[in-house]
């Protein structure tokens, strides 16, 4: 444990924003498990905006690489475009 105080405060806050980022990334999980289980049905469209969606607001608020937020984007569209 740190002696220092401004050292002990950053620890708190880096544990606050590590439980914020840890929620917004099983979000994104969870959306792309949904639009991937909805392949073939009527809600696919639906359920895909709000995958993609979600991953952009992840990238935009730095919870993902921008790079990695493009991959998963590529990934999803190529499993539903293959699936369809």
């Amino acid at each position: 444990m740190a002696n220092i105080k401004s050292q002990k405060k950053r620890n708190i806050t880096n544990l606050k924003r590590a439980e914020r980022n840890k929620a917004v990334r099983s979000e994104v999980k969870t959306r792309t498990k949904n639009a991937l289980a909805t392949i073939g049905t009527e809600e696919n469209g639906e359920a895909l905006r709000l995958a993609v969606k979600r991953i952009d607001k992840a990238a935009t608020k730095g919870v993902l690489h921008p790079n990695t937020a493009a991959r998963k984007k590529s990934r999803l569209m190529k499993r539903i475009n293959a699936g369809s």
